[in-house]
């Protein structure tokens, strides 16, 4: 006979989430006499059912079992809480009523719901829940035929009710409806879950719990949801509140709402009372006009630690800019800990793709990791729009195959499936939303698309892209990546192509700052720029920030020449390089062809620590790059490019590019006649073919962009900053 068991509930895995599935160790189903697919009883203050399932490997010798928020909610358990469990027969169900908590296509839905519910145990009074793309349905097992626990079959009659009163705003958001923040989520638990469900644990240390949190950080990380997802878990009433709603025209109106929301959660108690942008009520009363705003933070002071205690009834804020919250606030007794909501690495990346795509038709073969890899400095919203995105781009491709006016039919829906490709697409059209303002379209520049320049290509790699592939071999050796990188040399070498290359290559997130749009007319209007432009950039790190014309931002100090909005700047830029605060993950590629005026202290190891010189091409470099700019041209046999090369001694790659295409102009000038029709051009254009003539035309055209002696200069330039080992290589 197999015995009951008695285990402990911890947090599901976030791919099983919505699917009725417990997972144990396969020496407790054992003990239970239970295989793989077996329905079990969890048994506590309430009943649920659920199909079975062992457990990963790490799970082994623990006495828990993994069920999701939904079942737990049923169970009425929280995680730690113990539970009994123990084997069921299952009975197929004939009939099976169901409500929903919100309205829905219920004609268009039917048979996606059947499908999900196929397999499912379910009991009369239960919750369920199915997952799909936007937000997951809700429903509540009304009756079911036969009585008892059963189990949906194919030939199962599933009948919709009505749909039920509204529920609570919390209702449904559970722990593993969120990814990446395993850290976040055991700290709120501990503050706030814990003294709701065991006070006496605090009674016994003789210390009050905690009475209020405030989560900051970047827009779209969860911080809101983190607080939906508490209140539901621990049972408590929750009481949002959205700061500008209770500002009132009329005096004393505003602290008024305050103190009935307070008495009403402490009536209704355990309560939490959820504030959200909390800046908008509770700024810094020293650097706000209006009274009302002075009135609201007084009152909200002494309704989270005034004379009066509050009870059962936490507090917790959220803001994206907690530096403007008044300083009172950021005190024990009001909020006793803030936690940052930061924005997650690829491991919280990937848990947040797979939370997405629970509901998604995702073909077999779709990798998330290699999305998630992707997506550096996205936050959770982002990575919800991501995946929104790629279905309606999956959408747009079975668009061809339906009438807008007709059923669908069953074999079209079951060929929708969101690919890899859907994805990639997806990610073309959507970019971190920290980094929307300076967000620029990373243009599609590979390192084979750059004649030459192998030394550069090499330091850039090593800069840029290692640290990002490779960073345990940096932490074994204890040693950190290059900080800075400062790409000089004459005009048209490639300076900006390369900076190109590196930002599409190493798929970092990319801001592009041009050297004259950081400087304004207003003090100290330009330090804020270059302070927001290396905010964002940690905010979405890893990032390459590149300065192009790097000599207009930061010329040399003392020189006479640069106004004081340039002073400023320079010192900016050197304290945000190297400074007192880490720059992590973050590159700074600048190019110039003035080095000589560029301050000194910016060119100092720890700032920018390589030094590369973008020469002029050698004959064999310019040969790759006439091979890169005549690919795809018609050519006659003739033309060589090593020729080309010959004739064009001291061009760089820029004057390389005009050459190429002044004799594509040319040879359409002796084509193209005029009052020609549209058919004869198209004619015309199959003829065409360019000749050497063509080319040695443009040569005599196209002047070189650097004389000898400026190149000379350069030269001498490169031999002075000649410290890293790439300059001196490509300076001889």
């Amino acid at each position: 006979m197999a015995e009951d068991l008695i285990v402990r509930v911890a947090e599901a895995n976030h791919r099983d989430a919505g699917r009725g599935i417990a997972r144990l160790a396969n020496a407790l189903m054992q003990r239970i006499g239970a295989v793989s697919g077996d329905i079990i009883e969890i048994r506590s203050k309430k009943k649920t059912y659920a199909r079975v399932l062992p457990a990963n490997l790490d799970d082994d010798g623990k006495k828990i079992i993994r069920i999701d928020g939904n079942l737990r909610n049923n169970a009425r358990v929280g995680i730690d809480d113990q539970v009994t469990v123990r084997r069921v027969v299952e009975k197929e169900a004939e009939r099976i009523t169901l409500a929903p908590t919100r309205a829905f296509p219920q004609e268009r839905l039917s048979r996606s719901i059947h499908r999900n519910l196929e397999g499912r145990p379910l009991e009369r009074g239960q919750r369920i829940r199915i997952e799909t793309v936007n937000n997951p349905l809700t429903f509540i097992v009304k009756s079911t035929v036969p009585q008892g626990p059963v189990v949906v079959a194919r030939t199962t009659h599933i009948v919709m009710d009505k749909p039920t009163a509204e529920t609570d705003i919390s209702e449904g958001i559970s722990y593993e409806d969120i990814g990446g923040l395993k850290r976040e989520l055991g700290l709120m638990r501990e503050m706030i879950e814990l003294p709701l469900r065991h006070p006496e644990l605090f009674d016994k240390l003789g210390v009050d719990p905690p009475k209020g949190v405030l989560l900051y950080g970047p827009p779209g990380t969860g911080k809101t949801m983190i607080a939906k997802a508490v209140a539901s878990e621990s049972e408590a009433n929750f009481i949002p509140i959205s700061g500008p709603e209770i500002i009132s025209k009329y005096y004393g109106e505003s602290e008024q709402k305050l103190r009935e929301i307070f008495e009403g959660a402490e009536k209704e108690g355990p309560s939490i009372i959820f504030i959200d942008e909390i800046d908008s009520i509770a700024p810094k009363r020293d650097d706000v006009v209006g009274e009302v705003e002075r009135r609201v933070v007084a009152q909200l002071l002494s309704l989270m630690d005034g004379l009066k205690s509050r009870g059962k009834v936490i507090v917790i804020a959220a803001t994206n800019r907690p530096n403007s919250i008044d300083q009172a606030l950021r005190r024990g007794g009001r909020f006793d800990r803030e936690i940052e909501i930061g924005i997650p690495d690829r491991s919280g990346r990937l848990q947040i793709l797979y939370v997405h795509t629970r509901g998604m038709p995702i073909e077999k073969s779709m990798r998330l990791d290699m999305i998630a890899d992707m997506t550096h400095g996205f936050v959770g919203a982002d990575l919800s729009s991501l995946c929104k995105e790629a279905a309606m781009h999956a959408l747009r491709r079975m668009l061809p195959l339906i009438s807008i006016e007709e059923e669908i039919p069953p074999e079209i829906m079951e060929q929708l499936e969101v690919t890899e490709a859907d994805f990639i697409e997806a990610h073309r059209n959507i970019e971190p939303s920290a980094l929307r303002e300076v967000f620029v379209e990373v243009p599609h520049v590979m390192w084979d698309d750059i004649g030459g320049l192998e030394q550069a290509k090499q330091e850039l790699i090593e800069a840029v892209e290692w640290p990002l592939k490779y960073p345990d071999m940096f932490e074994s050796l204890n040693t950190t990546p290059p900080r800075g990188i400062l790409l000089f040399g004459p005009p048209g070498t490639g300076k900006t192509l390369l900076a190109k290359a590196v930002a599409n290559e190493s798929e970092a997130n990319f801001i592009s700052i041009k050297g004259p749009e950081l400087l304004s007319k207003y003090v100290g209007e330009s330090e804020k720029a270059v302070r927001e432009t290396f905010r964002k950039a940690k905010q979405a790190s890893p990032t390459v920030i590149f300065f192009d014309e790097l000599d207009s931002m930061v010329p040399k100090r003392g020189m006479g020449l640069e106004s004081q909005a340039t002073e400023r700047v320079v010192s900016q830029i050197l304290t945000e390089i190297d400074g007192i605060e880490e720059m992590k993950d973050i590159v700074v590629v600048a190019a110039t062809n003035r080095p000589d005026i560029i301050d000194p202290a910016l060119l100092r190891p720890g700032r920018f620590d390589r030094l590369i010189y973008v020469k002029a091409p050698e004959r064999e470099e310019r040969i790759r790059i006439f091979n890169i700019h005549l690919a795809g041209k018609p050519l006659s046999d003739e033309i060589s490019s090593s020729e080309l090369a010959d004739m064009s001694e001291g061009y760089v790659g820029a004057d390389i590019e005009a050459v190429c295409r002044e004799a594509a102009m040319m040879a359409l000038r002796e084509n193209i006649k005029p009052k020609m029709t549209k058919e004869e051009a198209y004619e015309a254009a199959g003829r065409i073919v360019l000749q050497t003539p063509h080319f040695k035309k443009a040569i005599s055209r196209v002047r070189p962009s650097t004389s000898n002696s400026e190149m000379e200069m350069y030269v001498e330039t490169a031999c002075m900053f000649s410290r890293s080992s790439g300059s001196e290589k490509n300076g001889e």
